[in-house]
């Protein structure tokens, strides 16, 4: 199939392309891009004015629960709302039942994966044997399989020693160790951001310094192994601080943090909306300023949305007993624009790249970006268009996004990756025009 999509602005702020063009994709690759071009034969046109066309969005933190928990998610429907949410490339998290911590598990969720279209799903090895944090896994088993790299996320690793080792290991075969930094003996029975605003609700807080701590360690860690650090969920000013110092020393350390913490502050608990509840915790605004100072800077060179469905009924409990996590894929681009782009706190071409080379490179991989004879890997999305999320709707299994009933502009149209195009059947109530498409 070729497809011409026309009058687009074409985005791929890493090869410097901003520009109004059109685009042909012809045999999976990006055969032509310029202005006025005429195609003979069949093909299908796509009219994008007033779109942008940028590289496929890739998410280097999801949880897919498939397998053990399927009732909340699956990879079927995991790679559903990726496609909705404009990702072209999910790295899923090794905390399943089992755990992913051998060279059949990982090889199982690729597998499976093949089954459900071209989203590519990139496993993710645990550190630890079955996450108990206390022999290592093997490691070049699973990256024989397929992973992308190791974690106990959802976890700490907290024995130093241990952690040492892994990120020592982990250089055998050039992949990152993504690290969730927390330290416990602070966070336990801790539900929200430890300040004001859980005095007042009477809720147990979490302190700042339950993930400046273990950030500090690894980073630490990573200066003594000469190490490659990746950073979890970075939800304080402090967090960002210690990744910029670590920078700033050369340290192979990198960061992401989730489009929750770049719009949410922990004022949006006041409701003890269980929905909003996630660890870490959303924090304050000055934190969330810090956060987006971070991205702006580089400092956080990644924007993941540690997409974690829970079900209805986990969700339904009463707040301190409902678990932590909240649905990302669907939402992350209107979150995004409408959050951070719209108000002026972030531009549209830093947003694009933190979520396509950001990850690209925190994984080691070519970014695959907007030129011709590159093979199509391209989201088409209208910045300006907005829709309504709506939870019964989304392609997640579960309903649990912290966004429900709100308007969000950024409307993803389509997904192009290979000789395949996904069109976006959004899970949302769009009251805006949709993409025009003639044969």
């Amino acid at each position: 199939m070729r497809w011409l999509i026309k009058d687009a602005r074409l985005l791929d702020p890493d090869r410097g392309v901003d520009r109004v063009a059109d685009l042909l994709i012809e045999n999976g690759k990006i055969a032509k891009i310029g202005m006025g071009l005429a195609v003979e034969g069949d093909h299908e046109v796509i009219e994008a004015a007033g779109m942008v066309l940028c590289p496929s969005f890739i998410d280097i933190h999801v949880h897919l629960r498939e397998p053990g928990r399927e009732y909340a998610e699956t990879i079927e429907s995991g790679v559903r709302a990726a496609a909705a949410g404009g990702f072209g490339a999910v790295a899923c998290m090794p905390n399943t039942d089992p755990p992913l911590d051998n060279h059949a598990m990982v090889r199982y969720v690729i597998d499976q994966a093949l089954k459900y279209g071209p989203v590519e799903v990139m496993p993710i090895g645990c550190i630890t044997r079955g996450r108990a944090g206390e022999r290592l896994a093997e490691f070049g088993e699973m990256v024989d399989a397929g992973a992308v790299g190791v974690s106990d996320d959802g976890d700490p690793v907290s024995d130093s020693s241990l952690m040492r080792r892994a990120l020592e290991y982990a250089q055998q075969f050039e992949i990152p160790i993504f690290t969730h930094p927390e330290d416990r003996s602070l966070s336990r029975n801790g539900v929200m951001n430890e300040g004001v605003v859980s005095t007042r609700l009477g809720l147990k807080g979490i302190p700042k310094q339950a993930e400046e701590i273990g950030i500090a360690r690894d980073i630490e860690l990573t200066a003594l192994t000469g190490g490659r650090l990746h950073v979890l969920h970075v939800s304080s000013a402090g967090g960002v601080e210690l990744v910029r110092r670590a920078k700033e020393r050369g340290l192979n350390v990198t960061a992401e943090t989730a489009p929750h913490y770049l719009a949410l502050t922990d004022e949006a608990l006041t409701g003890y909306d269980t929905n909003r509840k996630m660890n870490p915790p959303l924090r304050t605004s000055a934190d969330r300023e810090a956060l987006r100072r971070g991205v702006a800077e580089g400092v956080l060179e990644v924007i993941a949305t540690d997409h974690a469905p829970h079900p209805v009924h986990e969700k339904e409990a009463e707040f301190d007993r409902a678990p932590f996590g909240v649905l990302g894929l669907e939402t992350a681009l209107g979150v995004l624009v409408t959050h951070c782009v719209r108000p002026g706190h972030l531009t549209l071409e830093t947003v694009i790249e933190r979520l396509t080379a950001g990850p690209s490179g925190v994984l080691g991989r070519e970014h695959r970006g907007i030129r011709e004879g590159e093979e199509a890997a391209l989201t088409l999305f209208a910045p300006e268009e907005s829709w309504v999320v709506d939870p019964g709707r989304l392609h997640s299994i579960s309903r649990n996004t912290a966004f429900g009933g709100e308007r969000l502009f950024g409307v993803v149209k389509a997904l192009f990756l290979g000789e395949e195009m996904i069109p976006s059947d959004e899970g949302t109530s769009s009251e805006d025009r949709p993409a025009t498409m003639v044969s």
